[in-house]
């Protein structure tokens, strides 16, 4: 399949073209063009150098029926996919191109009429990227219903080996949930042996194979999902990669604040009615507009930079009316 959305998308292609495109040797790509072929799809052969491949007539895909609604609503969707995730860039620019190639006429222009650019922000930046294949992997264990088996890394992306302090032995949970929150994704699991549910981000699992055991899933509402990823504040979060990065201890609940936290920013619970946030920005007096925009008592306030932003602002502000 993804060798004849490439053919859609051009018009020919030369044999080492695709064959780097895809990550196969020119025997396999051969041989894959053959098996098209058998399933009735009349790829010509190009003459010329090193030889190419083209789709010839009445080799396109047959029209998919779709409603003017579902038609804009996945144009929308490939369009706005999460930058998050590297490696998936060409896929989506090419499924969309086979999308539009298969929509009967009207549906297309209804799709076309949606031409959109992402601009992301500067909160965007402080999301980590996440690995197409690792999501995969993660994906395909929930959907098996099979043991998750892999590494976590620490904050900086390090697996620790034996005899690092922070070594751990490789994890074994039963993978339920995929979310994504404040532009982040996390695994929802729970621990194969010990039965208990954890939260884990996705940019620090290194997935590790062959699969473990089948399991069977338990149910979970959306209120669990809350529970265990925005009011969770040992989802194992760190700073983003700000220029400025400060504290301070609020007088609110953890789950309060991690509700209305920026993403990148790590919400610390100290006991029921306080919390320690760190949370990055491009400028400390940025950093101080974010914290009192929690409207409560600020104590504990670090470094000292972010200390004098609040006084810098304190002294602007003296004589407004």
């Amino acid at each position: 399949m993804r060798l004849l959305s490439l053919l859609e998308a051009r018009i020919a292609w030369s044999g080492p073209e695709l064959a780097d495109r895809l990550g196969v040797s020119s025997r396999t790509l051969r041989r894959d063009i053959d098996t098209l072929r058998e399933l009735g799809y009349p790829v010509d052969a190009v003459k010329g150098p090193g030889g190419g491949y083209r789709l010839g007539v009445g080799g396109k895909l047959p029209p998919l029926v779709l409603d003017d609604d579902q038609a804009v609503a996945i144009a929308l969707a490939l369009q706005t996919a999460p930058a998050a995730v590297t490696g998936i860039d060409d896929a989506v620019t090419r499924a969309l191109t086979t999308l539009r190639q298969v929509m009967p006429a009207r549906l297309r222009a209804a799709s076309e009429a949606f031409e959109v650019t992402s601009l992301r922000n500067y909160w965007e930046f402080s999301a980590p990227p996440i690995d197409v294949a690792t999501l995969q992997t993660v994906g395909s264990a929930i959907r098996t219903r099979h043991v998750l088996r892999f590494d976590y890394t620490t904050p900086d992306g390090h697996v620790p080996a034996p005899g690092e302090p922070e070594f751990q032995p490789p994890l074994e949970v039963e993978p339920h949930h995929l979310v994504v929150w404040a532009g982040r994704w996390y695994l929802i699991a729970r621990d194969h042996a010990h039965r208990t549910w954890h939260t884990y981000r996705v940019d620090r699992i290194r997935p590790r194979t062959p699969a473990g055991a089948a399991f069977t899933p338990q149910p979970l509402t959306r209120d669990d999902l809350t529970r265990l990823v925005v009011q969770n504040p040992d989802r194992g979060d760190t700073p983003g990669q700000w220029q400025c990065v400060g504290t301070a201890t609020l007088a609110l609940p953890a789950d309060v604040v991690a509700r209305w936290a920026p993403g990148g920013s790590v919400v610390e619970a100290i006991d029921s009615g306080r919390c320690r946030l760190t949370i990055g920005g491009w400028s400390w007096a940025g950093i101080a507009g974010l914290l009192i925009t929690f409207d409560t008592t600020l104590d504990d306030i670090g470094p000292p930079a972010l200390a004098d932003a609040f006084r810098n602002i304190r002294h602007r502000l003296v004589g407004v009316r």
